[in-house]
């Protein structure tokens, strides 16, 4: 079976779904990672996120490659593994906008669906019960308030001296705002998904509940 988790910026997905995959022995793909990826490359480029035709002909011709990792999951573009450098905050700031371009979305989607089609998948993003694998198996929603979110991404950040918590407070509510009203697969929770607020819970305790349901689901198609 494959399991979709979606949620909005800052939720745990990444981490979740990672830990979950390892658990029950399944392969972990991050989408998020692939949109970070086409926005770092046009960053590079010059070509912004309304630049419609150039964002199209950049994504069609990028080879974009997802391998197990250290962290879960390594990202090369054009055979560079542009891991670390899709997490920067320039690349934070922009990827809600790059991630609007239909084009990427339907060129990732076409990528995201064909990883899946063996089953044994765990993926996380945005839009991946609601549109990416609406047939998913188990569907999950993983949010949190935007104050622990924020405060959640406080505590990665390595630059936490030039970024106040109530910046990244700010940039995580515009960020809710413009992943849910985009006109091209917005955010928004799948009517058959399992709604997880992680707000007052720990990443263990989330993991635990997943792999739970998860292992339920198994159960249940044998």
């Amino acid at each position: 079976m494959n399991i979709a988790i979606d949620g909005p910026a800052g939720a745990g997905k990444s981490t979740v779904a990672r830990k979950v995959a390892e658990q029950i022995g399944y392969v972990y793909i991050d989408t998020g990672s692939m949109y970070r990826a086409v926005t770092l490359i046009a960053q590079r480029a010059g070509v912004t996120a309304d630049q419609t035709a150039k964002l199209a002909e950049l994504v069609r011709s990028l080879e974009l490659e997802l391998e197990p990792g250290e962290q879960g999951q390594s990202v090369f573009v054009n055979g560079e593994n542009v891991t670390a450098l899709i997490r920067t905050r320039e690349v934070t700031l922009q990827v809600s906008h790059f991630a609007a371009n239909e084009t990427v979305r339907e060129v990732l989607g076409i990528m995201q669906r064909k990883l899946a089609e063996r089953k044994g998948v765990v993926m996380d993003g945005r839009d991946i019960g609601s549109h990416v694998l609406p047939n998913a198996e188990l569907k999950i929603f993983l949010t949190a308030s935007v104050k622990e979110r924020a405060l959640r991404r406080y505590r990665e950040v390595t630059d936490s001296q030039t970024v106040s918590l109530a910046q990244l407070e700010a940039e995580i509510a515009e960020r809710d705002r413009l992943d849910e009203q985009r006109d091209i697969s917005p955010l928004i929770c799948a009517s058959d998904a399992v709604v997880l607020d992680s707000t007052a819970m720990t990443i263990d305790e989330v993991i635990y509940a997943i792999v739970k349901l998860s292992r339920t689901k198994m159960a249940e198609a044998k």
